[in-house]
């Protein structure tokens, strides 16, 4: 039995850098569509750098049209000073795909490595890599963020449990 195609939008936010990828799943294959990176100048104020990304993801909605998306969730490092900057870029990403009536899914990192490589403290080129080799792709997404977003997609498209962080 065919199941219907899901387009699934995947993020990996950032202030500076935030990378998405979409992917279409159908009968249990994965279709790469379109990836690519949001950057921000650092010149500009933190509210119109978030407001770039905002309009932005809601532009890559308009355009590619999922019906589900996949956000990676805040990972606490060792450099918390970044913290409060990419939780808010996190907030714009899911309030576009809210409004514009995405199922949003959030994922940890450890999470998303577990799903994708089979271990969750796997490598940052294992992850990649097994991106590249899951969808087919002569060559690992680039840029990174890229391949990080096209690896949430991926997690939700295989059911994957999520974060249950918002009800």
């Amino acid at each position: 039995m065919r199941t219907p195609p899901r387009r699934i939008l995947g993020v990996d936010p950032g202030l500076a850098a935030t990378g998405w990828g979409l992917v279409v799943y159908e009968s249990n294959r994965l279709i790469h569509v379109a990836h690519g990176c949001i950057e921000t100048e650092p010149h500009l104020s933190r509210p119109e750098r978030l407001l770039c990304i905002y309009r932005q993801i809601r532009d890559i909605i308009t355009l590619y049209a999922p019906e589900e998306g996949a956000v990676e969730t805040l990972y606490m490092g060792k450099n918390t000073a970044t913290a409060i900057p990419v939780a808010e870029a996190r907030g714009v990403v899911c309030m576009a795909m809210a409004e514009l009536g995405l199922a949003v899914r959030e994922y940890t990192p450890l999470v998303i490595k577990q799903a994708i490589v089979g271990r969750g403290k796997a490598e940052k080129h294992q992850v990649q890599e097994m991106v590249r080799l899951l969808l087919g792709l002569d060559a690992v997404p680039q840029p990174d963020h890229a391949a990080d977003a096209l690896a949430a997609a991926i997690c939700l498209a295989h059911g994957t449990a999520c974060v249950a962080l918002s009800s």
